[in-house]
């Protein structure tokens, strides 16, 4: 079971050039209903980027947005091929997430069996448990209050909002007919 009482008031935020996949925003308009998706799984709300950035932002106010960003980065190193790249990508994410002296720590039991020798040989699933625990955290624990928070909340209701109002580009086509008919 995982010691949830972990204080993460203390934490420093990590350097965001592990976190954001895209780096751009996307917009609700790209995919109306996205909500809809995201309220199916965390699966589905991971497939988002943003999804993920909502979820993020639920995160960073709860003061545990390391967890969404430690899967992440796990998610973006499991696609690497290159070793001296992996061996790069390793050592970032123990020393961002893992560590002891870790500047946005994520609560996992068996982080105290990685060390840095571990580090020198990777291979794309040596976090591969510790992921799995994140994920069945954020899964039970945060998951299910963002979908009650108002900013999940607020989000859905601007999707619906833009899904009742009338498609102006095609309320101007069908007055150009109805005029020039």
């Amino acid at each position: 079971m995982f010691n949830r009482a972990v204080s993460r008031l203390s934490r420093k935020r990590p350097p965001s050039d592990i976190h954001d996949r895209d780096g751009s925003s996307s917009s609700s308009h790209q995919n109306l209903k996205s909500t809809t998706k995201w309220a199916t799984s965390l699966e589905n709300l991971l497939e988002d980027p943003e999804g993920v950035k909502r979820f993020r932002e639920f995160l960073k106010k709860e003061f545990s947005e390391e967890n969404v960003l430690f899967w992440l980065a796990c998610e973006d190193f499991k696609k690497m091929q290159d070793k001296r790249q992996m061996q790069e990508k390793a050592k970032e994410i123990y020393m961002t997430f893992l560590s002891s002296k870790a500047s946005s720590q994520v609560n996992v039991e068996g982080q105290s069996q990685l060390n840095e020798k571990i580090l020198e040989e990777p291979h794309p699933l040596m976090f591969q448990k510790l992921q799995d625990q994140i994920f069945n955290l954020m899964k039970y624990d945060s998951y299910s209050r963002f979908l009650k928070s108002d900013l999940f909340l607020k989000h859905r209701r601007t999707e619906d909002e833009e899904e009742d109002l009338p498609d102006t580009q095609t309320a101007a086509k069908r007055a150009s007919r109805t005029y020039n008919t």
